[in-house]
């Protein structure tokens, strides 16, 4: 069935907070070896690419290519569009990805006279072998297969079907009553208890409280302990790559008593381990939203009133 009926907890996450990662190829590729780092080759791994393989992301594909070394490549080619080269691992070699150098062809030195047998590779080519694997290549003879523009609405409708489904997790295992969020019991976090940081964006620390309230938030562990000498909110200064043990909602900011009030179906147990709150571009689905049952009055942070032309 589609992936939101049988989620499971991997053995490895990390969250990486955007839908795309166009405006951060840098800290995408970090996130890949960080979670490739933990495969212990156990049972074969079969990786997933993204479906962006224009411009950049065909160039960060090469680089991913060579840093997990596969076996196999199946490579699947649109009806109609010959855009892309087949990923052969003589092409893989030759041509330079987005971080990493491709192996120079036919760069040569005169060795004396005109002859053309006097002309011999350079010692930099070095005997660097193309990359040994087997391209599988897929051509599907039907028109409109992989047309580009339809996958953004499914993907989006089929993420936010995920994190329903996530949430289902808090919801009784009796058939009928679904509660809604705002009559479960949130855990309180204290603000020095765990490091918060907002990934796709920069927000001024005096704002940062506005923005976590009714986000969705990544779980995660940091190797630092977190020191704070107020009880005020530990904030980072940059995004870490680090293990993400699962999502919440936060669901009121208490400035007060300095809480976080955060829904989460996380068991307690691994909860223990969360120190950093990762706020990224993803947001609740506006039906959680937008359906709640019992509310009186304004929903903060909906709005119908809404000027289009802005």
């Amino acid at each position: 069935g589609p992936p939101f009926t049988h989620q499971q907890m991997p053995r490895k996450m990390v969250y990486y907070g955007q839908t795309s990662c166009e405006q951060d190829t840098e800290r995408y590729l970090d996130v890949v070896k960080y979670v490739f780092s933990s495969y212990k080759k156990e049972v074969p791994l079969v990786v997933n690419t993204m479906g962006w393989v224009k411009g950049e992301g065909l160039l960060l594909l090469i680089d991913i290519i060579r840093l997990l070394s596969p076996s196999h490549i199946v490579q699947m080619d649109v009806y109609d569009w010959k855009a892309m080269a087949p990923l052969t691992p003589q092409y893989v070699h030759l041509t330079p990805g987005l971080y990493t150098k491709g192996k120079q062809q036919g760069k040569c030195k005169q060795m004396g006279g005109s002859g053309a047998e006097d002309w011999k590779p350079s010692e930099e080519e070095g005997d660097a072998s193309a990359p040994e694997y087997k391209l599988l290549y897929v051509h599907p003879e039907f028109p409109r297969a992989g047309v580009a523009g339809e996958a953004r609405v499914h993907s989006g409708i089929l993420r936010d079907m995920s994190i329903l489904g996530y949430l289902g997790q808090l919801q009784s295992p009796d058939i009928g009553a679904v509660l809604p969020l705002h009559s479960l019991v949130p855990y309180q976090v204290p603000f020095n208890a765990v490091a918060l940081r907002v990934i796709h964006t920069d927000v001024a620390p005096t704002n940062i409280m506005y923005a976590v309230n009714a986000g969705w938030v990544g779980l995660c562990r940091i190797p630092d302990e977190i020191s704070c000498q107020t009880d005020g909110p530990v904030l980072l200064t940059q995004t870490p790559v680090c293990d993400c043990l699962g999502f919440g909602i936060v669901r009121g900011v208490e400035m007060e008593k300095k809480l976080y009030h955060i829904l989460t179906p996380v068991p307690p147990e691994n909860l223990r381990a969360v120190n950093c709150l990762l706020l990224g571009s993803i947001a609740i689905p506006n039906c959680v939203l937008v359906g709640q049952q019992g509310v009186e009055g304004e929903i903060p942070y909906v709005t119908s009133d809404y000027n289009y032309s802005i």
